[in-house]
Parts: structure tokens; sequence; C-alpha cells
């Protein structure tokens, strides 16, 4: 099992994974089966976790079991979500339990399962810098808090951070924060004002659970805030699923980069919407409050509205200035005691690469990469600095999302062994020109 002790044995690996999320656990767990390819993976924090703080009773996952850690890259994997609920012999339990959804908890810990049953992965050991050795065959040198390895590859999947205007950063606090806290913030609140401000999941979810708290835990009136003309629904119809597909992922790195982003902004609720079984409790919320049961003036929805600046402090209620969107020169203003950032999340820092920054090329703010996620750079072409989870503009919405996981870590794990593995069919859609064509021929 996953271990916080220290490897006294072999100090060069052939990977060296940055980092213990979903992302570096799938290619963790898919480089399981072969042992040849010496790995070890580090992460900082003291034991496993998944946005722990923000686990809300009752929230479900937006994506399919099947998109797990490995299954949509090796269906034989005793890592998949299906071998977590066999071994726990609860199989029949969750097939019977007929969830529309996997529960959010449920699959946070199929997570900690899949990495305490792999030893090649170290939790409460923290990454401190990665420099390259150019002598010899060349090699990563890895210097952790603990001890100094090296490595022929590096795998950096260090995930996101909590993002929030600047201008509200200063202000943090017990009674100003992100959602990422909910759990350990979010807990006395009875007859207080709460203002939630983001359009997304996440700020649907905690909206809904605070106006669905019962006698004295209710706050006093609930605010929701949204960039967005409306409360808008994750599209998962059929065909925009298929924009997270790796043969969409592959067109989208193919583009210019203006074309890209372009992409990324028109289907933004492709990934970023809020689920239709979430609107639906909501608005079903609203009318029991409303018509039923009360109080009637609990919540309030204001869409396409910006909150441009929060001011006050903990001490009193917050004063937060609102530009209106739609109406030119609107400017509305309301008072919280209670302020929750849900603003998304940005890439984590990888302050660890300076030894090596110079020799890595950029796009824009992110790593420029090629096909299998490696990093260019001057270096040797057989040694290699892999990221995961920080390329949305090269590789589209899909990057940071469950859904092309397994397949990303594939890429890798071929590159690292010399092979590479027969990809799914493609698409109904010919995406590109190219794909046109072939279809044309074959017809």
């Amino acid at each position: 099992m996953g271990s916080d002790i220290a490897h006294s044995g072999q100090a060069h690996y052939r990977c060296v994974g940055v980092g213990a999320g979903p992302a570096n656990l799938s290619l963790a767990s898919l480089l399981h089966s072969h042992p040849e390819t010496t790995n070890l993976f580090l992460d900082r924090k003291p034991a496993f976790s998944w946005h722990d703080s923000q686990q809300i009773p009752g929230t479900t996952l937006q994506v399919s079991m099947f998109k797990d850690l490995v299954s949509l890259a090796d269906p034989t994997s005793p890592f998949s979500f299906l071998a977590y609920l066999h071994q726990k012999g609860r199989v029949y339990h969750f097939l019977n339990a007929q969830f529309p959804e996997v529960p959010r908890q449920e699959f946070r810990n199929y997570l900690d399962w899949a990495s305490r049953r792999n030893d090649n992965v170290v939790f409460g050991e923290q990454v401190r810098e990665v420099d390259f050795d150019g002598s010899g065959d060349g090699r990563y040198v890895v210097r952790t808090d603990r001890r100094l390895v090296t490595a022929d590859n590096v795998v950096v999947g260090v995930g996101t951070r909590p993002w929030v205007p600047e201008h509200a950063r200063p202000k943090l606090g017990r009674t100003h924060f992100h959602v990422s806290e909910f759990m350990e913030k979010a807990g006395d609140l009875g007859g207080k004002r709460v203002a939630v401000i983001g359009g997304g999941q996440s700020g649907a979810e905690a909206f809904l659970e605070l106006i669905s708290r019962p006698g004295g835990q209710q706050p006093g009136q609930v605010s929701w805030f949204s960039r967005r003309r409306n409360f808008l629904p994750l599209d998962d119809s059929p065909f925009t699923n298929d924009f997270y597909m790796p043969c969409h992922s592959d067109h989208h790195y193919n583009l210019p980069s203006e074309a890209r982003s372009a992409f990324n902004a028109e289907q933004l609720l492709s990934s970023d919407g809020v689920s239709e079984a979430t609107l639906r409790q909501i608005y079903q919320q609203l009318y029991v409050l409303s018509f039923v049961t009360g109080p009637a003036d609990l919540a309030r929805l204001y869409p396409h509205r910006e909150v441009t600046d929060v001011t006050g402090d903990a001490t009193g209620p917050w004063h937060l200035t609102v530009r209106h969107k739609e109406e030119q020169g609107a400017v509305e203003h309301e008072r919280a005691d209670v302020v929750i950032w849900a603003t998304g999340f940005r890439p984590a820092p990888m302050d660890f690469l300076a030894p090596i920054a110079h020799r890595l090329e950029r796009e824009g703010d992110e790593l420029r990469v090629d096909q299998d996620y490696a990093v260019h750079w001057d270096g040797p072409l057989d040694r290699r600095v892999f990221v995961q989870n920080a390329v949305r503009e090269q590789r589209g919405l899909a990057d940071p999302n469950l859904s092309l996981n397994a397949w990303r870590s594939r890429r890798i794990v071929d590159r690292l062994l010399g092979v590479r593995t027969e990809e799914q069919l493609p698409s109904f859609v010919a995406w590109s020109s190219k794909e046109s064509a072939e279809q044309f021929r074959t017809a």
C-alpha cells in the first residue's frame, strides 16, 4: 500500500512523478503492471485527499463511472472503479442502488484506495526542485525535503489551486473564503446573510446546500451571483461529448492558437455548466420555499452580474459592489455576513522546475507540449518532463477533466515503453479536412 516512509533502496527511476492526484494516480496505476519501468510518485500532502473540504453531502460526479483512473485505457486493470467495488464486497449493492451518477465521496474513496494499494505512491514528501545533470547518459535530479533521487523522466501532476479575483485575495479569511473550504467554514450560518459568487457546478452545490438547511441552521438570506446570463446547464449531449474523445483532443492540439481559444470559450458549458439534476433540485427547493414552507425571501438569484469589489472585514458585514453586465452603467450594492467564492481553479505553480525553467519552451502561460504531453526543451530527446492537467489551451477543455485522464496517462506510458497502443475508433464526426478525406476514400 502507499506509504509515507521514504524508500531506502533504489535511488534512480525510469519515471518520477511530482504530485499524486487523479492525473498522476492514473499514470502510477497503469505503470503498476510494468515493474520493469521503475517509478516513484511523490506528494507533499500527509495523506491522500481530493477536494476533501468541498465534499458537500449529496454531490455527484458529472462524468461516467468508466472515466476512472484506468478503465478507458486498460479495462482489465486491477485499479478500476469496478475492481474497487468488487474488492470492497459492495459491487451488487452499488448496482442495486441505481445511482444516476457516482457519489463524489465514493469516487474520492476509490482514489484513496488506489493510492494505498500502490507501493510506488508516497505521501508526506515534498519535491523542492528538479534539475538536470547532463553528464553521462543524462538524468534528472529530484531533490525533496527528505532525500535526493534521479530519474530518466519526470511527470508533473500537481493539479490546481483555488482562484479568486485579485481584489478579494487580501481579505480572505473565516467569513470570506473559496468554496474549496466550504465544509470547514460554512458550518454555523444560522440567520446570516450569505453571498455565493460563481454560476458553475460548485456555486450551484453550495447554494443548494445553504437553502436546504433545516430550522435554526438556515441562513437568513442566500444570494447567488453569476456572470452568465442565466444559471445554465452542463451540455451533456452525445455530440458535445465527442469533444471529450481522444481524437478531438488531437484535433484541438493541431489547431492554430486563436482557434483553440475560441473553441474553449464557445464550448465552456460542456465542462463548466451545472448538471440538470442539480438545477432541478434548486428550482424545486425554491418552489417549496416560495409557496409551501417559506421563508419565501430566503433565496435571491442574480445572473449576468459581476462582483467587482468586496470591502469590509470579518467584524462586520461585507459590502459587495456588483456590476450588471447587461444594463450599461448599472451598479448594485449588496451586504453579506459571509462571502463564498465559487470561481474555479487554476493550474498550481511549478516552482520546483526553476533550475531548468529556462530550458523549457512555453506557449503563452503554458509549457509547450508535444502529442504525448512531453515538454519541448533543449535537452536529450529521451529525457523528458511530461505535464498532466496543465495545458488546457493546447489540449482543450478535456485536459483538466476526468474524461481523458486514463488516455493521457496511456500516451505517457507508451512513450516511456517505446510503444504505441492502438487507439479506439474515431468519432462519427470528421473534425478535420484530413478525416473528411479519409471518409471519402473508405466510402
